[in-house]
């Protein structure tokens, strides 16, 4: 009563708002001050989606009210001034409470007008409603982008074969400047273009000695860590790596772990699939192993 108290003796309406409802539209208030104009009170409700059963304060159904009936009573409400103050008072004299602001109203014997509300003015009360909050938001605000990457490194003797940031046993790695990880190359690059900001060539040098020998797994969290600063987050990577030898299924899930460690983002969300060109080109000639990369970043 205090904020009312406060209110100009010019104001003729009230209109009142609950701040745990922070999706309420600019129309959906509109609405309901035209309504509250017209009928004296009014107040945001949508129809209940729910069956609805009144308690028998025992723990069992009383009573089923017909749910074409029902409405879920949202903020804000408006009132015509002098008839709010008239029910609040008479409330008060009696010594009673409510829990919503529309039943001072009704008490007092007056109508209230129902106004469009909206399914999306949620009510933030407990840690389930702020996930909802942060779906609507995302929904709202979040863009996607795509990403393609394609790497291939040489085939040498005296290396070793490092695949996803696991050593794959094989009589010849692939010749680089870092370790040469051809697939940990094809994301990057990948992760990289989807954001525009480059590619690994840009970012991490073959000319530049801090990158001699370097973990292609290292250079990939360095990427997630630019990618974080500008905003994004990962949605999925799929990768394919083209090797005619060595046969590569028996390292695919521990691949997949490792890039999805190196990401910071689960298992389930990076794919890793092997395949041969059946003898074709230098991958089927066993010269070298070719990767590409596709992925979704989320903003």
């Amino acid at each position: 009563m205090a904020g009312v108290d406060a209110l100009s003796p010019e104001c003729s309406y009230l209109i009142i708002h609950d701040g745990a409802r922070p999706f309420v539209t600019p129309e959906m208030a509109d609405a309901v001050c035209k309504d509250a104009v017209a009928y004296g009170a009014a107040t945001a409700a949508v129809p209940s989606k729910d069956t609805c059963k009144l308690s028998d304060g025992q723990g069992f159904v009383g009573s089923t009210p017909e749910r074409d009936r029902l409405m879920a009573v949202q903020s804000p409400q408006a009132f015509e001034r002098e008839m709010y103050l008239y029910a609040a008072r008479k409330a008060r004299n009696a010594g009673l409470s409510y829990t919503d602001d529309c039943q001072l109203i009704e008490a007092a014997g007056g109508r209230v007008k129902f106004s469009p509300g909206d399914y999306r003015n949620i009510k933030l009360t407990t840690p389930e409603d702020r996930l909802a909050a942060r779906a609507y938001l995302g929904k709202e605000e979040r863009s996607m982008r795509i990403g393609y990457g394609y790497d291939v490194h040489k085939l040498v003797e005296g290396r070793k074969l490092i695949l996803g940031g696991v050593e794959v046993p094989y009589e010849k790695g692939l010749l680089g400047h870092s370790d040469a990880d051809v697939l940990a190359h094809a994301i990057s690059d990948a992760l990289l273009g989807a954001a525009a900001l480059g590619d690994i060539g840009k970012l991490f040098p073959d000319n530049d000695p801090a990158y001699e020998g370097a973990d292609s797994l290292v250079l990939l969290e360095q990427v997630c860590s630019l990618l974080g600063q500008k905003g994004y987050s990962i949605g999925n990577i799929d990768a394919t790596v083209i090797a005619q030898r060595p046969k590569l299924a028996p390292y695919i899930l521990s691949m997949r772990e490792n890039l999805a460690k190196a990401c910071g983002i689960e298992v389930s969300r990076v794919s890793v699939k092997a395949t041969t060109e059946e003898g074709l080109g230098f991958t089927g000639a066993g010269e070298g192993i070719a990767a590409s990369a596709v992925c979704l970043l989320e903003q």
